[in-house]
């Protein structure tokens, strides 16, 4: 309605202004359990307790545990170790079944002795009536939990029974029988396989020595060790033979040369001593060289004497003697060669009779191996057969002495000193947890299911508003005294909370004075007219030429708070013709009135039964707006929303609306609707204030309330 002054800079939009979304916090959840603290707790009391005691009273029963482990194979192939992860895994859940099946724990069964029956059957006998036989032993057995421990190979065996003895007595007894259980079936399995490999090795054996026969008989015709050892000497015979007669051919050749050449010297008439095998045989060469000495001495003498002297004789004598026996052994030297070349070539004879038969034995022994070797392959692999099978059954006669079986006991159950249940620490934990669950849980629940307004998160969360403040409980007080209390400064704590609604107010606030601000609410007695009278008042001890108009025409109050007739006003204007005249201050038919500084009060006039028609009529409009340039700020104070659409009417000419709720009264979705409705028209909404609220609740929402004005307050001045 009104304008902003031409030389006002237009005011930069607020972001925190904007509709708020954020989450609720811790705060506001303690707050939430503080209201309904009353209904929660006995709830949660008596829900937790209830099923703490109906838990405790359960039957005290025990649990024992016994382990075993599992071995993990490791197959080894080439040098190479490959991982049986899958077939482990396999193997562990099928003996996990077997643990668990009827055949185990009818074997378990079968296994106790009528003492360990009794024991058993111990803690049910006082529950038996008279004549009543006590449960059987499977049904006295107790409860059996088998599994394997997480990433590991642990095989986990418990039992839960109402007697500690018996826990640990069941659950040892699974395990042996199931130890048992393995190694028999271990057992039957090597046993099978020792008969049949027992009878399969007695038949190779048989046929072993028949093949060994057979071959032993061709050995003996044929006159052979073994083929190979045969062969192998025949042909080191040949080789030897075939190097003799080698020899002997080359020796009769040099013979017979050396024998041809002697002849050849005789026809020819030289001398055999240039023959070295002659020059160097037997006393030829001393001779020859005695001879040479002999001549040698001639030669000298005869350069002295004459041919017929003594000396000359006697050296002629013995160079004719030396010279016969040359001769001699030059002859005796080539008979021994004659018979040197004799004795060659029978050698060389003999060697190649030698060498005849060994290759004839070759050839014989050639011809004996296709059929030799067919009966030493027979004889070989009937023995090998044999040595495999006696290998095996070895093996499967060991794996019968040894303990074979991949599970072994690891430890034994031991007998429980306590219950397990029932848990008094476990029940008393998880009571609490109950306890807190259903106490926060009504609590919450309740405040989701009552919509009604409670708390600031209400206002700026769910309706989507500014929270201008929070206004105490003033029942304490007489009417009379806080209608008026900004507007006199009294010293009490609804003052400050007013003049907190004004100082939010203005920050919020967008436009300039003079203008006009709408106070309204839901439903009656939230609280509207005495935030209506207290914001007036805080405008007007602040210097602002106010005006607080009573537009409630059907339900008006502000002229007995103020303690004053309702004789004059908007409804008496009205009727008189609804002229203004120069000043609507000094209007007698309007009748407005100074009830403190720098304020005045428009009152009704009366009531009206209908006054929509006077709230739309043209003059309406025009006293609006004659007030708004005599007055810097005008204070409206309207009929409830959901009671009569008079406040929607009046918004219209309206500049900016303060929307009044209060505490656990008005509901937030319709709260939400009506300032809903408002926006759409146009309206700039400054908030909305929370009223009504105790000390205690005061607490809690102060430092909130202004944390946030501050927040906002200098976010506006940034």
């Amino acid at each position: 309605m009104s304008e902003p002054e031409e030389n006002s800079p237009p005011r930069p939009k607020n972001p925190v202004d904007e509709q708020l979304s954020e989450r609720r916090t811790l705060r506001d959840y303690a707050i939430i359990l503080r209201e309904r603290f009353w209904i929660a707790l006995p709830l949660a009391l008596l829900v937790s307790i209830g099923l703490g005691y109906q838990r405790a009273k359960e039957v005290p029963m025990y649990q024992s545990t016994a382990t075993m482990r599992f071995e993990k194979p490791d197959t080894t192939i080439e040098g190479r170790s490959f991982d049986q992860a899958p077939n482990t895994a396999i193997d562990l859940n099928t003996y996990l079944q077997e643990l668990a099946s009827d055949q185990m724990r009818n074997r378990v069964i079968r296994s106790l002795t009528p003492e360990e029956v009794r024991i058993l059957q111990r803690p049910y006998l006082a529950d038996l009536e008279p004549g009543q036989e006590p449960p059987s032993v499977g049904a006295a057995l107790g409860s059996l939990s088998v599994g394997d421990i997480r990433d590991s190979f642990i095989i986990r065996v418990g039992i839960t029974h109402r007697d500690p003895e018996a826990t640990a007595l069941v659950a040892n007894r699974f395990v042996s029988e199931f130890m048992r259980y393995l190694f028999d079936r271990r057992f039957d399995k090597t046993n099978n396989a020792a008969v049949f490999l027992e009878q399969r090795a007695e038949t190779l054996r048989i046929e072993a020595e028949q093949a060994e026969g057979l071959l032993r008989d061709y050995q003996r015709k044929h006159n052979l060790m073994s083929l190979d050892n045969s062969t192998n000497l025949v042909r080191n015979r040949l080789v030897q033979a075939d190097e003799a007669r080698t020899s002997a051919r080359l020796t009769r050749i040099r013979v017979e040369e050396l024998l041809n050449q002697i002849e050849r010297f005789k026809q020819q008439g030289r001398d055999m001593l240039e023959i070295s095998y002659i020059a160097e045989h037997g006393t030829v060469k001393g001779l020859s060289n005695q001879l040479s000495e002999l001549r040698k001495n001639e030669s000298i003498l005869a350069e002295r004497y004459l041919e017929r002297h003594p000396r000359m004789i006697v050296v002629g004598n013995e160079i004719a003697v030396t010279q016969r026996q040359l001769d001699e052994a030059i002859n005796l030297a080539i008979a021994d060669l004659r018979s040197t070349v004799a004795e060659a070539r029978t050698s060389e004879q003999a060697m190649q009779q030698e060498f005849d038969v060994a290759e004839a034995e070759q050839r014989r022994l050639k011809d004996l191996e296709a059929e030799y070797s067919s009966l030493k392959n027979q004889a070989d692999i009937a023995r090998n057969n044999f040595v495999q099978i006696t290998q095996r059954m070895q093996e499967v006669q060991t794996e019968r002495r040894i303990e074979s079986v991949p599970v072994h006991p690891l430890d034994n159950a031991q007998i429980p000193g306590a219950p397990y249940s029932p848990n008094i620490s476990g029940i008393i934990k998880s009571s609490v947890m109950i306890f807190i669950l259903v106490f926060v849980g009504v609590a919450v629940g309740l405040s989701f299911i009552d919509d009604r307004v409670k708390s600031a998160w209400d206002v700026e969360h769910f309706i989507g508003a500014n929270l201008l403040g929070i206004i105490p409980d003033l029942n304490t007080l007489k009417d009379e005294e806080k209608y008026s209390l900004v507007l006199e400064n009294r010293q009490v704590p609804g003052t400050e909370s007013f003049l907190s609604v004004y100082s939010a107010a203005k920050i919020h606030s967008k436009l300039d004075f003079p203008k006009s601000i709408l106070i309204t609410s839901t439903i009656p007695g939230e609280g509207k007219t005495l935030v209506s009278c207290n914001l007036a008042g805080g405008f007007a001890r602040h210097g602002r030429k106010t005006l607080l108009i009573d537009c409630d025409l059907r339900r008006p109050m502000l002229h007995r708070h103020f303690q004053m007739e309702n004789d004059k006003g908007i409804i008496t204007w009205s009727e008189s013709g609804g002229e203004l005249g120069e000043s609507a201050a000094d209007n007698s038919e309007l009748g407005i009135v100074r009830v403190g500084e720098n304020l005045d009060l428009l009152r009704s006039g009366g009531r009206s039964r209908i006054p929509t028609e006077l709230l739309e009529s043209k003059a309406f409009v025009q006293l609006l707006d004659r007030l708004q340039k005599e007055y810097e700020l005008i204070v409206i104070d309207s009929p409830p929303l959901g009671a009569v659409t008079d406040s929607l009417l009046i918004a219209e000419h309206a500049d900016e609306v303060i929307y009044v709720c209060r505490f656990n009264r008005a509901y937030r979705k319709h709260i939400r609707q009506y300032v809903t409705a408002l926006k759409n028209a146009k309206r700039e909404l400054l908030g909305i204030v929370l009223n009504g609220l105790s000390p205690r609740r005061i607490e809690y929402y102060s430092n909130y309330r202004y944390y946030r004005s501050y927040k906002k307050y200098y976010g506006a001045e940034t």
